[in-house]
């Protein structure tokens, strides 16, 4: 996967679908986190916008798809 690297950081909600991006930092409820890091999505990683929905988003790794809130998108900076 080839991750866009951007200027300034922003949400992920503000990413566009299809595109790939890395994430330079998830922060938010400990749970989330610990959910976030048991499919390897961290600091430097590397993450695809599958789809955007009307409230949340489908996110792919190498490993795994999974659809998270707007919420927690907007906690994960790219």
């Amino acid at each position: 996967m080839n991750c866009k690297g951007g200027t300034y950081m922003q949400a992920l909600t503000n990413a566009e679908a299809g595109g790939t991006y890395t994430v330079k930092w998830i922060f938010g409820i400990p749970e989330i986190v610990e959910f976030m890091h048991s499919y390897q999505i961290d600091q430097g990683s590397c993450i695809r916008v599958i789809q955007k929905l009307s409230g949340g988003l489908i996110i792919g790794t190498e490993q795994a798809r999974l659809a998270i809130s707007s919420d927690v998108a907007e906690r994960i900076k790219i």
